[in-house]
């Protein structure tokens, strides 16, 4: 009997901080506010899911981590603790572009039965958004990236986009309600048609989704391999923040023990 493939998977690349875990067609999730405290909240969220599954971290198949592009302090979190629980229990890591994740999300929402483009679109701060395109497959129900990941001024991006005269296109995200006045979707309009807008979010449910085609792509990698995924120069970390994440890998690294060695609930 095959048994039953069991992902972590966790996005805080945005002010949210995303959590799900699978065995075989079972979740089990939380979704909440993230920013500033995932560093802290993060590991008590997975070992909540863990009890609640009767799991413990050695069980699983491999962690999913969301490596951006978004939030600096919040991909390095991530990353970090990804790093650490995968270097305690002896497991690979799945990292996957956060933009996907959202196109995922949207996907999922509107349950296309064809081949489909979708664009994720994804406030950036600073005056700019995230963009990446990408293709909807059914027939293998996998995603292909149509172009590398884009940051720039809502209004060029969205110039960029409607250029490419994509069919069917789906804009996901919140880049078009927070700049509202500088994302004109009337570019997209087909025959006085209005493109579908998706308030989609880089959701751990949307990575779990996605988990076991890219396990069987072989894409899981080790730790020491997962690395935030930015596409705009660094910002330089505070001490606060670089203390922050420190600790919470360190946590990582020490939870994953107690993750791996202790009985889960009866």
């Amino acid at each position: 009997m095959t048994q039953a493939l069991k992902f972590l998977a966790f996005d805080t690349s945005t002010d949210m901080m995303s959590v799900a875990l699978s065995q075989g067609d079972q979740t089990w999730h939380h979704h909440g506010a993230g920013g500033a405290n995932a560093s802290a909240q993060l590991i008590p969220t997975v070992h909540a899911l863990l009890a609640q599954a009767q799991l413990q971290l050695s069980d699983l198949t491999a962690l999913v981590v969301g490596q951006g592009p978004g939030s600096f302090t919040g991909l390095r979190t991530a990353c970090a603790v990804a790093q650490g629980l995968a270097l305690g229990a002896n497991l690979k890591v799945i990292p996957v572009d956060s933009l996907k994740a959202v196109a995922e999300d949207a996907r999922h929402s509107l349950a296309p039965a064809q081949d489909g483009y979708i664009a994720s679109v994804m406030d950036a701060r600073m005056g700019e958004v995230y963009v990446g395109v990408y293709a909807w497959h059914a027939a293998t129900s996998q995603w292909t990236s149509v172009q590398p990941l884009q940051v720039g001024p809502p209004e060029a991006m969205a110039a960029q986009l409607s250029r490419m005269n994509l069919p069917k296109l789906v804009l996901a995200g919140n880049g078009m309600q927070v700049y509202k006045d500088r994302f004109p979707l009337q570019e997209f309009e087909v025959g006085g048609v209005p493109v579908s807008c998706v308030a989609a979010v880089p959701h751990a449910l949307a990575l779990l989704r996605m988990a076991p085609a890219l396990w069987a792509k072989q894409e899981a990698v080790d730790p020491e391999w997962v690395q935030p995924l930015y596409i705009r120069d660094k910002v330089a970390q505070t001490t606060a923040e670089r203390d922050a994440i420190k600790q919470a890998k360190t946590d990582a690294l020490a939870h994953a023990s107690a993750f791996t060695t202790s009985s889960p609930p009866a």
